[in-house]
C-alpha cells in the first residue's frame, strides 16, 4: 500500500495543535504558504512553494471535512493532470497533550508508490516530527509567536526566505 500514515504525540492541548494546522500564519511556518485557506467544508485553496523541475510549485486543495479540534480532511492535487489524493489530520486528547493521526491516501500505481514512499513520506515525517513541534514550542496558547522567536514562513510570495 502506498498510503502515508504517521502518528505523533505532542505535549500540547488539541486547541493549540488545531491552531497550528488551521491558522494560515502558523501553517506557513511548517508547510507551504496557504492561499485562501479556511477550515470550512467546501473551501478551495492552494498551498504554494517554489516550483521545482517536474512540479508547478503549488497544490490545489478543497476542504472536505472540518470538525474543530478533531478532524481536518482535504483533497490534494499536485499537478495539472493529477488525480486527487487526500490528507487527513485526526486529533485526540492523549496523556496531557494531543495524539495526531495523519494520513495521506489515494496514491495509485508505481508513480504513486514512488511519490508516497520516496518523496512525500519523508517530507511529511519531517514536518510532523520536527517542524510542527518547533512551531508548537514557539507559539503561545493564543497562537502568537513568543518574543524572540526566530521562526519565519518557509516561503515568501516570491519563493523560499533566506
Amino acid at each position: 500500500m502506498s498510503d502515508i500514515r504517521i502518528v505523533r504525540d505532542y505535549p500540547h492541548p488539541p486547541a493549540k495543535v488545531w491552531r497550528a494546522l488551521t491558522d494560515p500564519a502558523l501553517m506557513a511556518l511548517w508547510s507551504m504558504r496557504p492561499e485562501g485557506f479556511a477550515p470550512v467544508v467546501g473551501t478551495r485553496f492552494k498551498l504554494v512553494a517554489k516550483p521545482q523541475p517536474g512540479w508547478r510549485g503549488y497544490v490545489e486543495c478543497e476542504v472536505l471535512e472540518a470538525r474543530e479540534q478533531s478532524v481536518l480532511r482535504y483533497s490534494w492535487i499536485g499537478d495539472d493532470n493529477g488525480k486527487p489524493t487526500y490528507v487527513t489530520y485526526t486529533l485526540d486528547p492523549h496523556a496531557g497533550g494531543t495524539r495526531l493521526r495523519f494520513e495521506h491516501t489515494g496514491f495509485t500505481g508505481i508513480g504513486g508508490f514512488i511519490l508516497a514512499k520516496m518523496m512525500m513520506g519523508p517530507g511529511w515525517k519531517k514536518m510532523l516530527g520536527t517542524t510542527i513541534p518547533t512551531v508548537l514550542a514557539d507559539v503561545d496558547d493564543e497562537g502568537k509567536l513568543r518574543p524572540g522567536s526566530t521562526l519565519k514562513p518557509k516561503y515568501s510570495p516570491s519563493g523560499p526566505l533566506p
